[in-house]
């Protein structure tokens, strides 16, 4: 007896799961592509490796430093970069070349903590008002609005006014400027993925919001995401520095690149190597920074990687 085609089941969420993986690539798989089309443009590989390096040395600087950033040698004031002092000393005798080493933890560690903070809250926010929308988008971007609208430095210097100085609250003025930043880049990536095949396919079935949002949403929506994250960490750190310089960021004695420019300033014309060496370290780090997020930006966008997977240009 022929008749009309009985309706198929309705798929499990986990039988949805298993189509969407199968009609994409393993993460590990596309994680460990995206690595190695990294490694074959020079410039972001390089550039990496650098980062790699300066990282290395913010974790291990006690060890390599080789004396203390407060060690005082009056007889060696103002000394130049010699076989002894490889930066020179300042004007109390401090070795220029330890106090760089351990800025660097000082300076990144700031860095990375506020982009961390804005990273998870601005990716939060972004979430909600993209897979959402409606009213919960126009609340959450109109906050976000208001926070974007001051100047960033001076929006800094507000939250640093309230909290007060110190490397702890110049983590948390440098990542609430940067909120809206990431809500809006999440935002935006949202969008173009919660309308997808897979996406819809989950929601049939019954799947929460929450599985939807961790297990389609976010890792389809995550390239943007690390991009921004890349040159954030840039500008944070840069960000850190002129707070740091201006003297509403980490408080002396202890090192920071930007502190160091400050101190430096005053013997421009009688000790350069004071605010030189801190400004290439401030120098390396940011070019670094943004010419691997420029690396990341190729890679990660589907038609340059098609491109640089075939090996086109």
């Amino acid at each position: 007896m022929t008749g009309a085609p009985l309706p198929e089941p309705a798929a499990s969420p986990t039988g949805t799961d298993a189509g969407v993986r199968s009609t994409q690539r393993p993460p590990r798989r596309r994680w460990r592509e995206t690595l190695g089309l990294l490694a074959r443009n020079p410039t972001a590989a390089v550039a990496g490796l650098v980062l790699l390096g300066i990282i290395l040395v913010a974790v291990f600087d006690e060890t390599i430093a080789p004396s203390g950033p407060n060690e005082i040698s009056v007889d060696d004031r103002l000394q130049g970069p010699s076989g002894e002092h490889l930066f020179g000393t300042d004007d109390l005798g401090r070795d220029i070349f330890s106090r760089v080493i351990l800025g660097a933890g000082v300076s990144l560690r700031v860095g990375f903590l506020a982009v961390a903070f804005a990273l998870v809250v601005g990716s939060v926010i972004g979430l909600l008002a993209g897979y959402y929308g409606r009213w919960v988008d126009d609340v959450l971007m109109r906050l976000m609005d208001v926070l974007f609208a001051f100047p960033a430095v001076l929006l800094a210097i507000a939250v640093l006014a309230v909290r007060g100085p110190g490397a702890g609250n110049t983590a948390l003025a440098i990542g609430v400027v940067y909120i809206p930043v990431f809500a809006r880049v999440t935002r935006a990536s949202v969008l173009g993925v919660r309308e997808e095949v897979y996406v819809r396919a989950s929601r049939s079935v019954g799947a929460s919001d929450f599985r939807i949002l961790t297990r389609h949403v976010l890792p389809n929506a995550a390239p943007p995401i690390i991009v921004q994250t890349s040159i954030s960490l840039a500008f944070a750190v840069l960000a850190e520095a002129a707070l740091s310089f201006l003297g509403l960021g980490t408080q002396p004695p202890n090192p920071s690149w930007g502190l160091m420019l400050a101190e430096g300033r005053g013997y421009i014309d009688l000790a350069w190597w004071l605010a030189f060496f801190p400004g290439m370290a401030i120098f390396l780090t940011v070019l670094c920074f943004n010419l691997l997020g420029d690396g990341l930006r190729d890679v990660l966008d589907p038609r340059q990687r098609t491109l640089m997977a075939g090996g086109g240009r």
